[in-house]
């Protein structure tokens, strides 16, 4: 695994809704090297482990970072104010795999996941974007997602905007009308397991980006193991840090 450590000027870290804060900062190797799909780990303050954040757009000598706060590691970036140094390990992973994906590629996304899908969705060309929200007030870049795709589909577990229900009830129904040739996901574990579900009933590809607890970021530590089917991992068990975030759907084992 390539990657670098890096102090990294603040461009900008503005809030972007509930809890939600959209952060770029400076590098351009470290830009250079990213690709969809991939994250970095960023040192805040005084706490011991780094805090993994997915790429969510990838600039010419800059990072676009959109995380939610969810602890003190967290809590201390959202007050970092541009003109301040972060020291950011990166880019880390293993991305989307994209080489000769068809035009009918569908991007799915959920919550906190969906920032890793826009850059992938910039990638592609004229991919289809269905994003799940809890509800109205929750939802992020649903502008930046009508830039970059043919069509976006919002869905909210509470009716509050879009569709009503679950992203694969969207899924479904593209599969149904042939226009889904790729399936990319990013999300909590159950919406992952019934999209992948989905795309194997349907003999569709599909790759999905797992979200889990993670230490060091690099494979050293051992934290993110999840247990996967192909025989490469001796084990049994792959490194969301290292052999991942993204795996192919079918070699997944979920629990």
């Amino acid at each position: 695994m390539n990657y670098m450590e890096r102090v990294c000027p603040i461009a900008a870290n503005e809030p972007i809704g509930p809890g939600f804060f959209d952060l770029t900062v400076q590098s351009a190797d470290m830009a250079r090297a990213a690709a969809c799909g991939q994250f970095v780990n960023i040192r805040c303050g005084a706490k011991t482990l780094r805090r993994p954040i997915s790429i969510c757009e990838i600039g010419e000598d800059t990072l676009r970072l959109v995380y939610e706060v969810k602890g003190e590691g967290t809590a201390w970036l959202s007050q970092r104010k541009a003109g301040e140094n972060l020291e950011i390990l990166g880019p880390l992973g293993q991305g989307f795999k994209l080489k000769n994906a068809p035009e009918n590629a569908v991007l799915i996304g959920g919550g906190i996941g969906t920032p890793p899908m826009l850059q992938t969705a910039k990638a592609l060309k004229n991919p289809t974007a269905i994003l799940g929200f809890r509800t109205r007030n929750l939802m992020i870049l649903a502008d930046d997602f009508a830039a970059a795709c043919g069509a976006v589909h919002i869905c909210t577990d509470d009716g509050s905007f879009g569709h009503h229900g679950f992203v694969t009830d969207v899924l479904k129904q593209k599969i149904a009308e042939g226009t889904c040739g790729l399936i990319l996901a990013c999300g909590p574990i159950p919406m992952l397991k019934n999209v992948a579900a989905i795309a194997e009933e349907n003999g569709i590809p599909c790759q999905v980006s797992l979200e889990q607890r993670m230490g060091c970021g690099i494979g050293a530590c051992l934290t993110c193991a999840c247990k996967n089917k192909n025989p490469m991992y001796v084990t049994g068990n792959a490194h969301v840090c290292k052999n991942g975030p993204v795996f192919n759907a079918k070699e997944v084992i979920w629990e």
